[in-house]
């Protein structure tokens, strides 16, 4: 069941994405080579617990897993997303995705961003440029009356037309009152298929592009995502809420 959120809902969810975004633009500000994925982490949780909110990842389980340790998700080059935070050290020429959750008072934002450390290749920089123009292309189709197929189909025609490929075992998906809401949000798709969007839905899209091939697997720790064939993965997110009709970006600072 799709929730429709309140204006008043939506005010609380959005205390909670500006949160979430302010974490993210602290951590690109402190993201170099030799810092470790976990001070990235420490870095986090202290910002949002000193905002009186949670972590929203801290701790969460699902079907399988153990509860996930840290307070972001720090996903390194071939690692899609999920990675833990750990003494991995950051590499000039890395690609580091980081994906942040912010729980305050009840509700919930969430959003992503990749981020090249030091000097990066020209692949990678394109494949974040890639990714980052394909979140707003489907978010441009998130207005009340078209459907969730409309925003899928928008970055996966953007993603393949540009020789890239879409991840297909991941997706997208609702968030506001829980971390994790329907609908799931596929980024391939079909245009006007699925559900019909509403003005007060709140959702999470976040594109997951390689350069390879879209086939993903799991790690050993039951939780990191990596491309099968090594290539390197970016990925970026946004919550956004459909007001009068048209999609509002709630996790960006200003």
């Amino acid at each position: 069941m799709i929730l429709i959120k309140s204006k008043r809902e939506i005010d609380y969810i959005r205390e909670s994405c500006l949160i979430t975004a302010e974490v993210l633009q602290l951590l690109k500000y402190n993201v170099k080579p030799g810092i470790t994925t976990l001070e990235l982490d420490k870095i986090a949780e202290d910002y949002i617990l000193s905002n009186n909110s949670r972590p929203a990842f801290k701790g969460y389980s699902q079907a399988g897993s153990f509860a996930f340790p840290g307070s972001i998700c720090s996903s390194i080059n071939d690692e899609v997303v999920h990675g833990i935070p750990g003494n991995r050290i950051l590499m000039d020429g890395d690609l580091l995705s980081i994906d942040v959750g912010v729980e305050k008072d009840g509700y919930y934002g969430d959003a992503a961003l990749s981020v090249g450390v030091g000097s990066i290749s020209d692949d990678k920089q394109k494949l974040m440029d890639i990714t980052e123009k394909s979140l707003y292309l489907g978010i441009a189709q998130a207005h009340a009356g078209y459907r969730l197929g409309d925003i899928s189909n928008a970055i996966q025609s953007f993603v393949e037309e540009n020789g890239y490929s879409v991840v297909r075992d991941l997706c997208g998906h609702g968030v506001g009152k829980h971390l994790h809401e329907d609908p799931q949000i596929p980024n391939y798709g079909k245009k006007n298929s699925g559900a019909l969007l509403k003005d007060g839905m709140t959702l999470a899209i976040e594109p997951m592009i390689n350069l390879g091939s879209y086939k993903v697997n799991v790690a050993d720790d039951g939780w990191t995502v990596l491309t099968t064939d090594g290539q390197p993965s970016a990925h970026f997110e946004h919550t956004i809420a459909i007001i009068n009709g048209t999609p509002e970006i709630l996790t960006k600072c200003g």
